[in-house]
């Protein structure tokens, strides 16, 4: 019954029926956990992610749709909440780069292919990508990160943000300038594209 209807829809009707917000968690939470994770740990992002769902089950019946998937509505709120640990992130990224285990590498992936090497080349890839994420101004590490670990659209991101599109592009654009600069490239392991809205 659920499957077929809009992410709006399920909002709207949530307001007379509130059983119909848990098809909009199933749907969304484990997402916005893995890239919360990311940006904050798992502790942390545990409970940004039930705060952000808190928040918007109380405010379900204010929600104001601006296309099918209240997807940007959740990571802005949650976004908000991230925004008053700003300060630990930062912290945390230079954590990460001292010990070389920035999430943005795929240990698993280097683990698989058994070489020393590689595992010793993605760690230190990681802590020179730790540092500049860390150095980088916040405004531009959420729009990059809303762009490579939560595969938003140029739009979305400015929905997420409250931000116009044009901010969202220079944002991105100064960031991938930044990477570059300190790495001589944009490092794979964000997948960055040139547009993605």
């Amino acid at each position: 019954m659920n499957d077929l209807a809009t992410d709006s829809e399920l909002m709207a009707r949530s307001v007379g029926q509130p059983a119909a917000f848990a098809e909009l968690f199933d749907r969304h939470h484990g997402e916005l956990y893995r890239y919360l994770r990311r940006r904050a740990g798992p502790s942390l992002a545990a409970d940004i992610a039930a705060e952000t769902f808190l928040i918007a089950f109380a405010r379900r019946d204010r929600y104001r749709p601006d296309g099918q998937s209240v997807r940007p509505w959740l990571y802005g709120i949650a976004h908000n909440l991230l925004r008053n640990h700003s300060r630990s992130e930062r912290r945390q990224w230079l954590a990460y780069a001292r010990h070389g285990e920035v999430p943005v590498i795929d240990q698993s992936a280097a683990d698989a292919f058994g070489n020393a090497d590689r595992r010793a080349d993605a760690s230190a890839a990681a802590a020179r990508i730790g540092h500049i994420l860390a150095e980088l101004p916040s405004a531009d590490r959420d729009v990059l990160l809303l762009f490579a670990w939560a595969d938003m659209s140029y739009a979305d991101i400015a929905s997420t943000l409250q931000i116009p599109v044009g901010t969202v592009r220079s944002r991105l654009n100064r960031a991938r300038r930044r990477l570059r600069g300190k790495t001589g490239r944009e490092p794979m392991t964000f997948e960055i594209g040139e547009t993605h809205g």
